[in-house]
């Protein structure tokens, strides 16, 4: 029997105890998946949660829809087959039909989860083939909340999430609607840099409302809109043609039905998804909730925005309406304000730009002795304006667009010449920005464009090292 030590504490009968020059007894910890990020030693192992129960009956209704597409197709085959296989023999093969969709729902459900970790979102999914997506928290740039008609009926919600350097969007479909909201809350929070301890229990960023879309000015929009009804007039006239000359209704129709699809995307599907739209500042981004039918919550991530263009429809003009479109880098949203009155539209364009009055642009005109030979009557609509915070450059006669670009945001600039605009001494100056766009100024005088080109990369350089980091809730 060893003695014991004076002062050391008794060893239980049974308690383990260490060989002298053994490494001390390290605690079990979870196993490591292939391409995780590496725990930290004593840190918890991360809760893998699941999806809302509603999500197997979305999910059912894809191999069940596969085959109806099929089958009508098939439309002759199919009903040789159920004469063939008689009454009974059709509806034990539509039931194995649901329950064979039913468990592909479920064991999809089954197999997805997620978790957040200190450092990432980690969502598995697969049923044959797995698959575990890691999302860098500090990558992460948008979390975008969208209800389609039936996910608002039954209280889920789907989450979209905007990450730096990818096109397609991850998503978690459906979550509660509540359990969406906080989870959205805490990822917003932790990719600004809260702790985790602290992430959880911050809540929904405060938001300030900006503007709110009337419907009525939408839609009155939307009937002012000449594109819409050039579209269907050209259509009309095209169908009617093609049935006098062929004298065949079916090929009319045929050609008249896409048309008419894109005019209701145009107007009436437009009306759908741009209905109640409203804008709110926040901590975190610029707000932007709308939908009559799919309800969506989106945000426009500071210091994200490449590019803004203020659209003017040529009716629109006489009540001082605008359209205002982003580019956003790594992310799909689009549209600031589909329609407001220029004072309030340019009032949101500040928070995009800070620092950015649109109001004390002043658009310098092509050289009309030159451009009028190279692009006739049109050029009048060509317009170049420089500020210290951005580049803005003007085209459109019918449908004016004006076009900015942040200094900052400018990733390159060149000047391009064709023969017809070298005889004529005049060049187009164009700048790429982040978005994997082009602003071009066309129509400057060769000289004016050739000293543009070297202040525009000065103005990009300068502009770039005054810039404010992006980052959320600073």
């Amino acid at each position: 029997m060893s003695p014991v030590e004076p002062g050391a504490a008794p060893v239980e009968p049974g308690a383990a105890h260490e060989e002298p020059g053994a490494a001390p007894a390290e605690a079990d910890t979870p196993p490591v998946e292939p391409g995780a990020a590496p725990v930290e030693p004593g840190a918890a192992p991360a809760e893998h949660h699941r999806l809302h129960p509603f999500t197997p009956l979305r999910r059912a209704w894809v191999p069940i829809g596969a085959v109806i597409g099929v089958l009508s197709q098939q439309v002759d085959r199919a009903q040789e087959w159920a004469r063939d296989l008689g009454s009974v023999l059709g509806v034990l093969l539509l039931l194995g039909l649901l329950l064979l969709g039913a468990l592909y729902g479920f064991l999809s459900w089954w197999f997805t989860s997620y978790a957040v970790t200190d450092t990432e979102l980690r969502i598995r999914t697969g049923l044959l083939f797995r698959r575990t997506a890691h999302i860098r928290l500090d990558r992460l740039q948008a979390v975008d909340v969208t209800q389609p008609l039936l996910a608002r009926a039954t209280g889920v919600a789907k989450l979209k999430l905007d990450v730096i350097g990818t096109d397609d969007k991850d998503e978690l479909a459906f979550l509660g609607e509540r359990e969406a909201r906080a989870l959205r809350a805490e990822l917003l929070a932790r990719a600004a840099g809260f702790a985790p301890a602290e992430a959880a229990g911050v809540g929904e960023a405060p938001v300030h409302g900006l503007l709110r879309v009337p419907a009525d000015r939408l839609w009155r929009s939307l009937l002012l809109s000449l594109g819409v009804w050039g579209a269907l007039a050209g259509g009309l006239a095209a169908s009617v043609a093609v049935w006098w000359i062929s004298a065949s209704l079916v090929v009319s129709l045929a050609m008249l039905l896409p048309v008419l699809g894109g005019v209701w995307a145009a107007s009436g599907g437009r009306f759908l998804t741009e209905y109640d739209w409203t804008v709110a500042d926040s901590p975190d981004g610029l707000r932007l909730d709308h939908g009559l039918l799919d309800r969506a919550h989106e945000t426009v991530p500071p210091g994200r925005v490449q590019m803004v263009r203020i659209v003017e429809p040529l009716l629109w003009r006489r009540r001082g309406w605008v359209r205002v479109e982003l580019a956003v880098a790594g992310s799909k949203n689009d549209v600031l304000v589909p329609v407001a009155e220029r004072g309030e539209a340019y009032a949101v364009v500040a928070r995009v730009l800070p620092g950015v009055e649109l109001a004390d642009l002043e658009f310098a005109p092509s050289p009309g002795r030159a451009s009028r030979w190279v692009v006739p009557v049109w050029w009048k609509g060509y317009g170049l304006a420089v500020s210290p915070q951005v580049f803005a450059a003007r085209h459109g006669r019918l449908c004016r667009r004006t076009e900015i670009v942040p200094h900052a945001k400018v990733q390159s600039v060149r000047l391009t010449q064709g023969p017809w605009e070298r005889a004529r001494g005049v060049a187009d100056v164009s700048v790429d920005h982040g978005a994997n766009g082009t602003v071009t100024a066309r129509l400057r005088a060769a000289a004016e464009a050739a000293e543009f080109l070297h202040a525009q990369a000065d103005r990009s350089r300068t502009g770039r090292a005054d810039a404010s980091p992006d980052r959320w809730m600073t």
